[in-house]
């Protein structure tokens, strides 16, 4: 009815009420009354009370309220009608619109080369309209089809994260006959449809599954996070979406994740969807292009997972099933490879991961397989700090070039009663501080250890590790990364609060015990890998990193190329470099005609550090670092083995194999596993 008509009847009726009134009160009584002399007196002053006049009274009063009211009524249609018309049309248009976002595709993530690490793959998707879930009938024959508890249907499709008029996703990846007999039977299954969806894949498996990560639903902090955030661009997720929760595809999250498209729908009063309107396309997210090689990548895990299989058949150490190996470019901090065992199928997640899964990811036996021990994993360094405490030494002037030391395999340095054992338990006779590195030979560090002792500046040593990076994260492109822990006197004060008095002193011992990388000293393999590219580099260290570009989602073409960046500059005197630089070499040409048989095959000379780290309680963590060419340093490979052997028995092999691969020249040395007994 439109507002004219509604205003006539009203006026209508209005004018009806008045002439009636009127009609009423003005009425003449007199052809009623018998006239028999005049009217009866009245009292000076005084009122007419009679009941008719009373009543009177009280219909003028209701009249005019009548009045009052259909004015007012008339007024408020006008408001509504004319003034306020535009507010109430869009009020009635949002009861009846719904907007259901449509997902996005992630952007892919590609190796250095454009091979696709992880993609998106058409997945055949059962959904169901909200109100199925009252049907039991269709909703007991749709888990039949499928496979799936009758209750667990029903919760799929009452489950309302994605929105209350989307469509609940009931099963991904179904058979070709499922979607068949839910095609010839429409009748039987009135508001389920299948829809071709897009998920992860990994063409690859699980090669790199620490670097790219994994995916899953958005947490409920996240949603609060993203509802807050007011910066421009900012992404604000819904429930529902699918969000990334580990290594790159957490790091890189902005720009894998797309922007929602959107589809306009018409509701009925009950939330039923009747018909649909106009719809936004989704944009796809960008292509992360990474520095990894996927090649080289392959190379490293299969030779780590190798090297572990044949520990435990050697029955020296049935536990070896953690290691982590590190590729990176020393001129730019490109990561060419990073490998991380034990691993798992990013797999697992797409569609949701199970409560028993996740909890079998999590569990102590298997060994904690979603932490990527390469930044993450905290260890004892070992031998591989030698060259670092070289230089602590040499700027320090606690040793020279020319300092010579003689090790029988026992120092008593401190005294007898705190004596130390070398690890070559024979002696190495005659050293200078270079032929200690090539021989790894402790006592010579412990001599370092017992200088600093005695000298002004006792956390020389301290001083020198941070400087060249320990105790600091390295600032790589990945999250979840430790920072180690580079002891000193305050620390280990504040640490031991249970001990002594006098147990908490920094000691002799405790000068003795970091100049080996032992004791409390805990570093990351990434920090070690930076710290062996910047000893490569003459002191240079370049942040490493694993983005190379981000490639435009609508074009060929990169909208965001990384900018390599140097971490730090350590300013070492030139002598002290070659000093360093020539241990090195020897460590792998002079020290073992074993080692140099391994590495002899090669055209390119290698400079190395081997380290076997002592684990209270366990089997030790052996290390191997080494840089390629020595003369020309352009590649860092750290291998390092947890519950294994020596490390010349066990890790050499692994950055054996990674520079075979990277040089096309793999080895045909038998891997032999040596028993380990560290004393001392």
């Amino acid at each position: 009815m439109s507002l004219s008509t509604i205003i006539v009847i009203l006026l209508v009726i209005l004018v009806l009420a008045l002439v009636g009134l009127y009609v009423f009160y003005n009425r003449d009584d007199r052809r009623f009354t018998l006239d028999i002399g005049g009217a009866a007196p009245r009292a000076a002053g005084g009122n007419d009370s009679s009941a008719e006049h009373t009543v009177r009274n009280r219909l003028l009063g209701l009249g005019l309220a009548c009045t009052g009211l259909v004015a007012g009524l008339i007024a408020r249609l006008w408001s509504m009608q004319l003034v306020a018309s535009d507010e109430y049309v869009e009020q009635a248009e949002s009861n009846r619109t719904r907007s259901i976002s449509i997902a996005a595709p992630r952007g892919r993530i590609l190796d250095r080369y454009g091979n696709e690490l992880v993609g998106n793959r058409p997945s055949l998707t059962v959904v169901s309209k909200p109100e199925v879930a009252d049907k039991a009938i269709e909703v007991q024959l749709l888990a039949n089809l499928i496979g799936m508890p009758a209750a667990a249907v029903r919760r799929k499709i009452q489950d309302q994260s994605s929105g209350a008029q989307s469509d609940r996703t009931v099963a991904s990846d179904v058979s070709r006959r499922v979607v068949a007999f839910i095609g010839e039977h429409p009748y039987l299954f009135e508001g389920i449809t299948v829809e071709e969806r897009s998920v992860r894949s990994y063409p690859f498996g699980r090669l790199a599954a620490h670097v790219v990560g994994y995916t899953g639903p958005v947490t409920t902090e996240l949603l609060e996070e993203s509802s807050k955030d007011v910066r421009e661009n900012a992404i604000v997720y819904e429930a529902g979406d699918t969000v990334g929760q580990a290594g790159v595809e957490l790091e890189y999250e902005s720009v894998l994740q797309g922007i929602r498209g959107e589809q306009r729908v018409y509701v009925d009063a009950s939330g039923s969807v009747l018909e649909y309107s106009t719809s936004v396309e989704p944009q796809p997210g960008s292509d992360v292009i990474l520095t990894l090689d996927a090649k080289l990548q392959q190379a490293a895990e299969d030779s780590l997972e190798r090297v572990m299989r044949e520990i435990r058949k050697s029955k020296v150490s049935p536990n070896c099933v953690a290691g982590s190996v590190i590729v990176m470019d020393v001129t730019n901090g490109e990561i060419l490879a990073m490998a991380s065992a034990p691993s798992y199928s990013p797999n697992i997640f797409v569609g949701g991961i199970s409560n028993d899964d996740w909890n079998m990811l999590q569990s102590e036996k298997s060994d904690n397989p979603l932490m990527n021990r390469a930044v993450a994993g905290l260890y004892p360094s070992g031998s591989t700090i030698k060259p670092v405490m070289a230089f602590a030494a040499l700027d320090n002037g606690i040793a020279t070039d020319k300092s010579d030391y003689e090790c029988t395999g026992w120092w008593t340095g401190f005294g007898a009663a705190s004596g130390q054992y070398c690890w070559e338990r024979s002696g190495h006779g005659h050293m200078t501080l270079q032929s200690g590195i090539s021989f790894s030979c402790d006592v010579v560090f412990y001599e370092i250890g017992k200088g600093f002792f005695e000298s002004d500046n006792p956390e020389g040593m301290q001083e020198k590790l941070r400087e060249w990076g320990l105790g600091q994260a390295t600032g790589i492109d990945l999250p979840g990364e430790s920072i180690g822990r580079v002891p000193d006197a305050e620390w280990k004060y504040n640490y031991y609060t249970e001990a002594a008095e006098a147990d908490r002193q920094w000691k002799g011992g405790d000068f003795a015990n970091l100049a080996i990388g032992q004791g409390d000293l805990l570093v990351t393999p990434i920090q070690l890998t930076s710290a062996f590219a910047g000893i490569a580099m003459k002191g240079e260290q370049w942040r490493p990193h694993v983005l190379k570009s981000v490639r435009s989602s609508t074009g060929s073409g990169s909208v965001v190329d990384y900018e390599p960046q140097v971490l730090r500059s350590i300013d070492e005197a030139d002598d002290y470099v070659k000093l360093v630089h020539a241990g090195m070499v020897g460590a792998v040409y002079e020290e073992s005609e074993f080692i140099a048989q391994i590495f002899g095959t090669m055209k390119e000379k290698v400079a190395a550090k081997s380290g076997t780290a002592e684990r209270i309680g366990h089997n030790p963590t052996a290390w191997y670092l080494c840089f390629a060419p020595a003369d020309d340093p352009k590649y860092v490979v750290a291998a390092n083995i947890e519950e294994a052997t020596w490390a010349s028995s066990s890790a050499l092999y692994v950055a054996r194999d990674v520079l075979g691969a990277i040089y096309g020249e793999p080895s045909d040395a038998t891997i032999y596993i040596s028993p380990v007994d560290i004393g001392g």
